[in-house]
């Protein structure tokens, strides 16, 4: 009978317990809203700077066009004060409500979405900062629209500072509607649908003076985020503006803003899980 070396049999390997220096080290945090926010908004301004002139002359002309159209039948008063006002929102509804539904409907349909996922940035800062940088290109066009229509319907141009709180709370407003409409449409073309449907709202609504229009179609247009905005920069034009009600209507529009960009982030995670 043969014999085997002790040093040949098998032996079982030591259990080897890692040393602290070598744990698994922690995932890094998640990052901030505000810096998320700063690189999303530089990323879009960007990407959107291409056709940055386009959409300026577009918006611009429109309004425009249409302050020249209704001048052969407003003559003055609180119709001119509604027009001027009605066009200059309207170039910020053109980007927020039709370029940003079509926008995030083409980001949907196309897995876009999927690469957002993958980034440790909070889903609000993705559709603020998308949100901002399309607004951002419609700061010249509504200014040369308030100075033009006011100049056209001889209004004042001292209080066109307005401009300042219009523009961002009426563009943040506008711009969370159109970010759920785009991520909410099952398809990108009902995204443009719905996008433009939105815009020809806020042009029948916002420019037409509300005084002529009937008792249900007044209701429809309380319901538009854009009308406060509107109302609030029509006030402005008065020799006298009542400025309880330029903030009253100023403080309406930024919380209409407020939801519709909670409801946007709402539908951006829903859409991102999918």
């Amino acid at each position: 009978m043969s014999t085997v070396p002790a040093e040949a049999l098998p032996t079982r390997a030591p259990r080897v317990r890692p040393r602290e220096d070598e744990a698994a080290a922690p995932l890094a945090p998640r990052a901030r809203l505000l810096p998320s926010l700063a690189a999303v908004y530089r990323a879009q301004l960007s990407r959107a700077r291409v056709a940055r002139i386009p959409l300026l002359f577009v918006a611009t002309f429109q309004s425009v066009g249409i302050m020249v159209l209704m001048r052969g039948v407003v003559d003055g008063g609180s119709e001119a004060r509604a027009v001027v006002a009605g066009s200059t929102v309207l170039v910020v509804a053109f980007v927020a409500l039709n370029l940003l539904a079509q926008y995030f409907g083409q980001l949907r349909a196309s897995g876009g979405l999927d690469h957002y996922a993958t980034l440790p940035v909070p889903p609000a800062a993705v559709v603020l900062g998308a949100a901002g940088a399309y607004a951002s290109f419609t700061v010249p066009g509504t200014a040369v629209t308030a100075v033009a229509g006011s100049l056209l319907f001889g209004l004042p141009l001292t209080h066109l500072w307005i401009l300042v709180a219009v523009v961002p709370l009426s563009g943040a407003a506008l711009a969370g509607l159109g970010a759920a409409l785009g991520l909410l449409a099952p398809r990108p073309e009902l995204a443009t649908l719905l996008g433009q449907l939105g815009m020809s709202a806020a042009l029948l609504l916002g420019v037409l003076p509300a005084e002529r229009m009937p008792g249900p179609i007044g209701w429809a247009r309380d319901l538009l985020p854009s009308t406060y905005g509107v109302e609030a920069l029509a006030r402005t034009f008065d020799p006298h503006p009542d400025w309880a009600a330029v903030v009253r209507d100023l403080a309406v529009c930024g919380a209409v803003g407020a939801v519709s960009l909670a409801v946007a982030t709402w539908a951006y995670r829903k859409a991102a899980v999918r």
